[in-house]
């Protein structure tokens, strides 16, 4: 393998690129854009400023647990969904790297560098191994090489390793999938309750924190000219620009009439107090009667997550969310009972039929290129989105593995 920075970046010339949608996706499709020199101006629509640095605070992202689980969240028939998050699992350190410039003081962006998924009883254990074998079968989407993932012209001068012709990628490895006995999993996470049934380790996964991954984005726009426009988008046909991104989440419906649909999701954030036991040292995630949960560590504490419902337009915590996911991550890390609950607070996760976001140019509006839709995996297909947009305003092929969410997939004959 050898460090590759990319070859040089063409101009296609734009005015303006309008991006209407100010979170993760939308922040970091600008950023994109305007360190490139894609146009000669970069305008983000978005009304939210509620959040700190003026991110908003009512998107799903401000709300998620910030996790990189493709390998943990695979499962048999979702073929296209596992392709196109182990594409964006690999692009990750690129964009880290090229982000660290605009990192606030503070935590840092990545917060665990690996997953324990885990299964606390029979019926759980046989589709958690069911789940884990099937992943481990799956070819993986980057293998072809550099010409498949055209990453470091998104984020030039970041260093990236490239495999090369006579070291070409192994495909999914141990360091990506492995199962675990109960002796490995208490010495990696002792202070987990020893109620596994079944246990997987992944090494390439983790998390980051979403927050300050937020801020970090508004900070490296902000640094690259991109310019704020508060003001609520009610049609494409109102936006000044030569080409438009749209990652709007759950609003996309209405602006361009894709299926998208808001799933509610409730997340706790708990602080660590003076004698509190560790947490966990990594991600962990697992089955609890059917039920799926996931810790992760946060500088001073915890993200417990996560639970979902189908109820439309509602933003309330309900008691019988957070008892449900107290007592599932008690179970679990039975010292969580003397963390403070510091939030809860629930977002609106926009949600496709088939769970794939929608990436790429609109069938019937010229202008508009789509990037919603991502459902509970906006931040963990943040990188992945932002090379399929930047194809896609460059004319060039884009990853291989975002074909299968084209916009225009459902009503095509």
């Amino acid at each position: 393998m050898t460090p590759d920075t990319g070859p040089a970046v063409p101009r296609i010339g734009a005015r303006r690129l309008a991006v209407i949608g100010g979170s993760v996706i939308g922040l970091a499709c600008a950023w994109s854009a305007a360190r490139t020199g894609l146009a000669a101006e970069v305008v983000i629509h978005e009304p939210d400023d509620s959040g700190p640095d003026g991110v908003p605070s009512s998107a799903a992202a401000w709300v998620a647990g910030g996790m990189l689980a493709p390998f943990s969240e695979a499962w048999p028939g979702e073929e296209a969904v596992f392709a196109l998050g182990v594409d964006s699992l690999r692009r990750w350190p690129e964009m880290l790297s090229a982000l660290e410039p605009y990192v606030p003081p503070g935590p840092p962006v990545r917060t665990a560098t690996r997953t324990h998924m885990l299964a606390v009883d029979e019926a759980d254990a046989r589709d958690l191994d069911m789940a884990m074998e099937w992943a481990a079968r799956q070819p993986d989407p980057t293998r072809d090489g550099p010409d498949s993932r055209p990453g470091s012209a998104v984020f030039p001068g970041s260093a990236v390793l490239r495999c090369s012709a006579s070291h070409p990628d192994p495909g999914i490895t141990e360091a990506d999938l492995r199962r675990v006995t109960r002796r490995e999993l208490r010495e990696a996470e002792p202070s987990l309750a020893r109620v596994a049934r079944a246990a997987y380790r992944m090494d390439s996964e983790g998390a980051v924190d979403n927050r300050v991954l937020l801020a970090a984005l508004t900070r490296a726009c902000r640094a690259e000219g991109v310019r704020w426009v508060r003001s609520a988008v009610t049609s494409i046909d109102d936006v000044d620009a030569d080409r438009i991104v749209l990652a709007a989440g759950s609003g996309s419906a209405d602006l361009a009439g894709l299926p998208v649909r808001p799933v509610k999701g409730e997340v706790l954030r708990l602080r660590a107090r003076p004698g509190c036991e560790d947490p966990p040292r990594g991600v962990v995630r697992a089955f609890v009667r059917g039920r799926p949960l996931y810790l992760v560590p946060r500088d001073g504490g915890l993200v417990v997550g996560a639970t979902q419902y189908e109820h439309g337009d509602d933003r309330q915590v309900t008691v019988a969310g957070v008892r449900d996911l107290l007592a599932d991550a008690e179970m679990i890390f039975p010292g969580i009972g003397e963390y403070e609950l510091a939030e809860a607070i629930a977002g609106l996760r926009p949600m496709s039929p088939d769970n794939l976001p929608f990436l790429g140019a609109d069938p019937r509006e010229p202008r508009l290129i789509h990037a919603s839709g991502h459902g509970r995996n906006g931040i963990a297909l943040t990188p992945v989105t932002v090379a399929a947009v930047w194809a896609e305003l460059h004319a060039v092929r884009g990853p291989a593995a975002a074909r299968a969410a084209a916009p225009d997939r459902f009503t095509r004959g």
